[in-house]
């Protein structure tokens, strides 16, 4: 795959500062991280981000998830390895995530809605929203996720 701009970041730094401020803030907001990047890991799994995929997929590693929920994770509905509040999220990560097609369904925010506090609803939803742009920078523009050396044949 070939990139369509080499640095898109470094051609926008006042955005990218805008997006990493946000970032920041909503990790501090007292959302859970692996909650965060299972949502994070979600969305870009829907847009096919293999950036982003690689991203927070070495992150939730990183931070001792078990590798059965990582291969799980779209197939959470089906799935019983993943909490209430888990599934709340994930549910209204698809919703948005495929806003045009979905709507954001009343019974997906009602759900949403029994696990979050107002002020956790609205950060996760500035969540779900900001890695929806970076996926979108990333594949619109191809960026390449970090390649590891491929496995010696037995």
């Amino acid at each position: 795959m070939t990139p369509r701009v080499k640095n898109p970041f470094k051609l926008a730094p006042e955005a990218v500062k805008a997006i990493m401020t946000l970032e920041t803030t909503l990790n501090a907001s007292g959302l859970e991280h692996s909650l965060l990047e299972l949502v994070k890991l979600r969305a870009s799994q829907i847009n096919g981000c293999a950036f982003c995929i690689h991203m927070h997929v070495t992150d939730l590693r990183s931070h001792g998830e078990t590798e059965m929920r990582l291969y799980m994770l779209s197939a959470w509905r089906e799935s019983s390895l993943y909490t209430d509040r888990e599934r709340a999220a994930l549910a209204w990560t698809e919703a948005l995530t495929r806003i045009s097609e979905t709507g954001a369904p009343d019974a997906d925010y009602e759900l949403f809605k029994s696990q979050f506090t107002e002020v956790e609803q609205v950060n996760l939803t500035f969540a779900i929203g900001t890695i929806n742009v970076w996926n979108r920078l990333q594949v619109g523009f191809r960026a390449s996720h970090p390649v590891e050396a491929p496995r010696a044949a037995a």
